[in-house]
């Protein structure tokens, strides 16, 4: 179903420089309440403005609900969103925030939980971890990064806690994370969580299928959408609206349909907050979501319309 959110008018208060590229910031809300109750590996969108709203993932105490953080790193070839927050999101910067969504949440049943992160691909795994540790529970990190300034990130972590779990991995130190030795050396049952760039994580699923661990027991996080960014062109249908669209090689459903002023809510446009879910009248969709789980896909009965295309020529939508 179709995720609702809702948005807290809020104040940027703090802003912390962990790195040359990654800033960490702390959100309080206008009205002086709380924010909702959040689980380990949760998300929220911070609307910027009207031209970026943005999925990232909670680090803050998952106790403390006074203030929401984040951590961003300013990506140059972005699509503009992480570089307005470090250029122009300073403390007493007013916005928009959402509640808490959880797509990324750990087993809650396993012998051993092994974490593998890339980057700043670690942030959902700081929450992870504090609760991992308040379990009892058998967990690794395994952290690679670029250089030795990333580590920064495992600050916030209770070294006492967590050092003895806890792998790194520097590049520009020549140590380097072997995926697929890592993987060889798991048990069976073993649940597998990644988050990174896309290499690392398609390396990882590959790894674990040639190891021969069941699906149900990979879990990725990616907030960008997997599509490649073209296709073939088709022909939507809008049955409520009695139109029929073109919908070009390099173009998404929702940019066409809103190419007639056709107003779609969607937060995130990277197929992941699952507000565009529109429910399929005739046709099959290519899906690139990462909302949608493998069974919903497979059923047809809704698509993204931010990310996911026809499989076909044309497609009717409920819309």
């Amino acid at each position: 179903m179709s995720e609702s959110y809702q948005m807290f008018p809020s104040v940027v208060s703090r802003v912390e420089q962990l790195t040359p590229l990654v800033k960490r910031f702390t959100f309080e809300r206008i009205d002086g309440q709380c924010y909702p109750e959040f689980t380990a590996g949760s998300h929220m969108f911070v609307k910027m403005n009207d031209d970026f709203s943005n999925a990232y993932s909670l680090v803050s105490d998952h106790k403390d609900f006074s203030t929401y953080q984040i951590c961003i790193q300013k990506e140059a070839n972005g699509k503009g969103g992480s570089a307005f927050m470090h250029d122009y999101c300073v403390e007493g910067f007013e916005l928009e925030v959402s509640s808490p969504n959880n797509l990324f949440k750990l087993s809650p049943s396993s012998n051993k939980h092994l974490l593998i992160a890339g980057g700043i691909g670690i942030t959902p795994f700081i929450t992870q971890m504090e609760e991992l540790a308040q379990h009892n529970a058998n967990y690794e990190l395994h952290y690679a990064c670029r250089s030795p300034e990333y580590l920064e990130l495992l600050n916030s972590l209770d070294k006492d806690v967590h050092s003895s779990c806890i792998h790194t991995y520097v590049s520009s130190d020549e140590i380097f994370l072997d995926l697929d030795k890592l993987i060889s050396e798991q048990p069976l049952g073993t649940h597998i969580y990644v988050c990174g760039p896309k290499p690392m994580i398609d390396a990882t699923i590959e790894a674990c299928n040639k190891y021969r661990h069941r699906d149900e027991y990979i879990h990725w996080e990616q907030f960008s959408s997997t599509a490649t960014g073209s296709g073939n062109s088709f022909k939507v249908i809008l049955a409520k609206s009695n139109l029929s669209i073109e919908v070009k090689q390099d173009q998404t459903i929702l940019q066409a349909i809103e190419s007639f002023n056709i107003d779609v809510e969607c937060l995130c446009r990277e197929g992941v907050c699952g507000t565009c879910e529109t429910v399929i009248i005739e046709g099959e969709a290519e899906h690139f979501d990462q909302y949608l789980d493998e069974d919903e896909k497979t059923a047809q009965k809704t698509m993204m319309i931010c990310v996911s295309r026809a499989k076909g020529k044309e497609i009717t939508l409920e819309l």
